[in-house]
């Protein structure tokens, strides 16, 4: 679009990330802006579960880190052989989502990014209903195939959107700012509880 930047025209499908099983499919368009900003995104998806069956698999994720004794905490997820601990699994279900967030943020027209690796990942206990994670994941970028390192901080409590916070360096490039005050960030979260940010 002259002035404006390129616009594009997307259709496609989805599936669940653990089963593989189709999930529905989407329309967007997607606007690039000339000026460096954030895209402009519309988006509207059919699915093939309902709001129900999702919000109870929601349920069954959170009934499953709250009923946890100790923190979760782990590293290397998945290992260098592609295998997850059961034990862990509910962690990099939360990483997946809350990483995808943060690739969402720093993508642009000509860079992307994929979920490489947890390398760290430590459960913070709260007094109240909500779940809290730290995390240092690995994102492959492409098509420079450098690995970006983020800490990520997520707080999740079903029925509610992922809060996550994070902070990114590269190795080629020095430190990036992380995450502001805007939509689907944490702010506040250090009077949360948990560890300071």
């Amino acid at each position: 679009i002259p002035n404006s930047g390129h616009k594009y025209y997307l259709q496609f499908s989805t599936e669940d990330y653990r089963t593989g099983e189709d999930a529905g499919s989407c329309l967007a368009t997607v606007l690039y802006p000339k000026k460096k900003s954030p895209p402009v995104v519309t988006i509207k998806c059919s699915h093939t579960k309902d709001q129900n069956e999702i919000q109870e698999e929601d349920n069954r994720l959170y009934q499953r880190i709250r009923q946890q004794t100790k923190p979760i905490t782990g590293s290397n997820i998945p290992d260098s052989y592609g295998n997850i601990e059961p034990a862990l699994e509910p962690a990099w279900a939360l990483a997946v989502a809350g990483s995808s967030s943060i690739m969402w943020e720093k993508s642009t027209e000509d860079l992307g990014y994929f979920l490489a690796q947890v390398k760290s990942v430590k459960q913070w206990m709260r007094k109240d209903d909500f779940i809290e994670f730290d995390y240092t994941v690995l994102l492959h970028e492409m098509p420079t195939q450098e690995m970006v390192s983020c800490h990520m901080r997520l707080t999740w409590l079903p029925g509610r959107p992922l809060k996550v916070k994070h902070f990114c360096a590269s190795e080629h490039r020095g430190p990036e700012d992380g995450s502001g005050l805007g939509s689907g960030s944490a702010a506040g979260l250090s009077e949360e509880g948990g560890a300071n940010f």
